[in-house]
């Protein structure tokens, strides 16, 4: 694939009508074109209704994609499907695409890597490589959408969830999803996508603003300045108290409910007092309560807590008359934790590499 091609993606709307106009095409292609692209088109050449030299020329000129598949990995029966694109310059990114039965859910990444280093994080355990531009964001959903059209089904629900911290990639977010959002693509309403951070408030701010109603999700994970110092190191910046408020304002601007991720690590933040320091902070707020069972990273002292204890852990934050779930896990099998599937080829790559110098 030629880096030299833009993708077509990359363009605005008036760039791209330019474009069409110079090769003698009318400005209403556009919108053909985005609608073969929506519709999880592999090629230009599928566009049967746009006129063949165009086709040609758009193939000339352009990308469909800027990602190249790298490796993919299936779970729980076929449900939740990973793949890791190479990004132009060689960094690289997951993306997961989860299958229920009412909705098919796309994980996505805005990061290469991800600078916050929470140390039970997988993403964290490699170097930060760079952000993600827009278009490259879009087109991990427009393969996504590729991918279902072939199972009749389509995407109907996107977070922000994947590699990277999304608030420190502020303007390519929320330009990635005004895309997502805007009837020339997917037109996914904006209350039907979770963008996450660990806690970058003058970002949350900025985001009531935007008048994007997406749902914000805080990944809290700890609810005392001393413990979440370590889980989430942003938080010796932007400490919990000053969190929360630009959190419970940004509710009040949208009326958007906040989720708060709490990723459950055994013997560490899934105890009786941790329960009751979660109702102190979160009580009488616009509020839900994620709780996900830890998916295990390699090289972390951390493990997942066993069913009963999530169980009772579930019950303890309920008795502080907080709105609580259990995150449905999926892809244990799968290289399932964010950065898990990267590292996994990484790995093998560096051990390749070592075999043909070692054999040379």
């Amino acid at each position: 694939m030629s880096e030299s091609k833009p993708a077509v993606l990359s363009l605005s709307a008036a760039d791209l009508e330019a474009w069409l106009i110079a090769n003698g095409a009318p400005t209403y292609r556009r919108r053909q074109l985005s609608g073969w692209i929506a519709r999880g088109a592999a090629s230009f050449e599928e566009m049967h209704d746009i006129p063949k030299p165009l086709r040609t020329a758009l193939d000339r000129q352009f990308r469909l994609t800027s990602l190249r598949t790298v490796a993919t990995t299936q779970a729980d029966r076929g449900l939740t499907s990973k793949t890791l694109y190479e990004l132009d310059g060689g960094h690289s990114v997951e993306a997961v695409v989860m299958r229920y039965a009412d909705r098919s859910t796309l994980c996505i990444s805005s990061q290469a890597g991800c600078p916050i280093g929470c140390p039970f994080c997988a993403t964290g355990k490699f170097p930060f490589g760079r952000n993600l531009k827009a278009h490259e964001i879009v087109e991990q959903a427009m393969d996504a959408v590729r991918l279902l059209a072939g199972e009749s089904r389509r995407l109907t629900h996107v977070v922000f969830m994947g590699m990277g911290e999304p608030m420190a990639n502020y303007q390519a977010v929320v330009e990635s999803v005004r895309h997502l959002a805007g009837t020339d693509l997917l037109g996914i309403s904006p209350r039907r996508i979770v963008v996450s951070t660990s806690g970058l408030i003058p970002r949350i701010e900025q985001l009531g603003g935007e008048q994007l109603p997406v749902t914000l999700a805080i990944s809290l994970h700890a609810a005392r300045d001393e413990l979440r110092d370590v889980l989430v190191p942003i938080n010796r910046k932007y400490p919990l108290e000053k969190l929360i408020t630009a959190s419970q304002g940004y509710a009040e601007k949208t009326g958007r409910r906040v989720s708060y991720e709490w990723v459950l690590l055994a013997g560490v933040n899934d105890t009786e007092r941790d329960a009751k320091e979660l109702g102190r902070l979160l009580r009488r707020k616009l509020a839900h309560v994620n709780l996900i069972p830890f998916n295990p990273v390699e090289d972390t002292p951390y493990r997942a807590p066993d069913r009963a204890a999530i169980r009772h852990f579930k019950e303890l934050v309920e008795s502080q008359g907080l709105n609580v779930t259990v995150r449905d896990t999926r892809g244990r099998d799968a290289d399932a934790a964010c950065g898990q599937l990267h590292e996994r080829v990484m790995r093998e790559r560096t051990v390749a590499q070592a075999a043909r110098v070692q054999g040379a």
